[in-house]
C-alpha cells in the first residue's frame, strides 16, 4: 500500500542564523505547521545552492523552495500564498478580509522587510567600512518609521486584522530580525505582537525544527 506523497521543503544545511529562526524555511515551516500539511525538508549546502539541479528549483539559487508533485515554487511568500490558498487557516472565508490578509503579506515582504533588511547589512557587513557611523542612525530611522506606522496601525489588536492570518505570520516573521538591534522594544505594542506570534504552537514547532537542524539533529520530517 502506497503511501500518499508529502510536499518537500528546502531549507540550509548549515543555516546562517544558528538556529533563532530567521531563515526563510522558518516561514514555510510555520504555514506547513499551521495548516496541518505534513512536510518533508532537504537539506542543501551553500555549494549545493548554487548548482544546476537546485537552480532549477530556484533560479536566484536561494533557499526555501517547494515542491509538491509537478508543482516547485520559490520565494517564501509565494510559498505561503500557495498554502494558504490551498489549506484552511490561513486566509478568512470573507473575500474582502481575505483580499485584506493578502494585501498585508505584501506589505510584511515589500514595505516593512526592506529596511530591515538594509538595517540587517548595515550591522553585519558594512560594520567596518568608514562612512557606516553616520549611515546607520539614518537606517535606524528608516525602520522606527515603518515601526510606528505599523504600531499606529495594529493599535491595541491582537492581529492586524481581527484574526490571526497568513500576513500575521509573515509580519511576525519580518520582525523576528530587529531583537538583537534593540528597536523592537521602542514598540511595546509590536514586541507584545511578536511574542504572541512566537507562541503559537505550530510556530513553536517550526522553530525547534530549524534549531534541531543548527544542533546537527534534524528530524527524518516535520
Amino acid at each position: 500500500m502506497s503511501s500518499t506523497p508529502i510536499p518537500t521543503i528546502t531549507a540550509f544545511e548549515r543555516s546562517p542564523d544558528g538556529g533563532q529562526g530567521l531563515a526563510r524555511d522558518t516561514r514555510v515551516r510555520w504555514a506547513l505547521e499551521e495548516v496541518g500539511q505534513p512536510y518533508a525538508v532537504r537539506l542543501v549546502s551553500f555549494a549545493a545552492m548554487k548548482q544546476p539541479a537546485h537552480r532549477a528549483l530556484h533560479p536566484f539559487g536561494q533557499i526555501p523552495t517547494y515542491e509538491d508533485g509537478d508543482l516547485v515554487l520559490f520565494e517564501s511568500g509565494a510559498i505561503v500564498l500557495h498554502l494558504a490558498e490551498r489549506h484552511a487557516g490561513l486566509l478568512p472565508d470573507d473575500a474582502n478580509a481575505r483580499a485584506r490578509a493578502i494585501a498585508w503579506m505584501f506589505a510584511a515582504l515589500s514595505t516593512v522587510e526592506p529596511p530591515i533588511l538594509e538595517l540587517v547589512n548595515a550591522r553585519l557587513l558594512e560594520n567596518d567600512k568608514p562612512w557606516n557611523k553616520e549611515r546607520l542612525p539614518i537606517v535606524k530611522d528608516r525602520v522606527r518609521d515603518r515601526l510606528r506606522e505599523l504600531a499606529a496601525r495594529l493599535g491595541e489588536a491582537d492581529w492586524l486584522d481581527g484574526v490571526f492570518s497568513a500576513g500575521d505570520l509573515l509580519m511576525v516573521s519580518v520582525l523576528l530580525r530587529l531583537r538583537r538591534s534593540g528597536l523592537l522594544d521602542e514598540f511595546p505594542s509590536l514586541a507584545a505582537y511578536v511574542a504572541r506570534g512566537e507562541a503559537r504552537p505550530a510556530y513553536q514547532r517550526a522553530f525547534a525544527a530549524q534549531l534541531a537542524v543548527a544542533r546537527g539533529t534534524p528530524p527524518a520530517g516535520a
